[in-house]
């Protein structure tokens, strides 16, 4: 069975998001109106960006687990250009974190660890790693190379 580090990640954040849309993960109103930090100049661009970000949230903490809302913040910001004096880091911002993770447990995918973080349950687990079998075996069928991989 294949896990998430034997695929390419763009691949399993996009079929992950379906997934996750088809599941109607519920979004917030402000969802068209927020930047997604102090670092971003504009709103995404993409309409279906929430879903987009629930699935990348799912597979940092997958491969990072247990992690807090503070370290995603730092995983998600970026850089600011600050005068003459170079880029600055500004974290991402919060809300959208927190609250793609409530959405998340609300599922039953992400668990709350007392004192560490979050963590993938048993059901999102076996959901990535399904998912991530499923897109090897794509990908083993277009180049069958990468068998010794599977």
């Amino acid at each position: 069975m294949a896990k998430a580090y034997d695929v390419p990640p763009d691949i399993l954040i996009h079929k992950l998001s379906e997934i996750l849309k088809s599941e109607q993960i519920p979004t917030p109103s402000w969802i068209p109106f927020v930047k997604t930090g102090s670092h971003a100049d504009k709103p995404p661009q993409k309409n279906d960006w929430w879903y987009t970000r629930c699935a990348s949230l799912l597979r940092k903490i997958y491969l990072h687990g247990p992690v807090g809302v503070k370290d995603l913040r730092g995983m998600y910001g970026g850089a600011i250009a600050v005068g003459y004096g170079g880029n600055h880091h500004r974290d991402a911002g919060g809300a959208i974190i927190r609250t793609a993770i409530h959405n998340l447990e609300k599922l039953g995918y992400i668990d709350k660890v007392e004192g560490k973080g979050r963590t993938v349950s048993h059901e999102g687990m076996k959901k990535i790693d399904r998912l991530s079998t499923e897109i090897l075996n794509e990908l083993v069928t277009k180049n069958p190379s990468l068998k010794k991989y599977s």
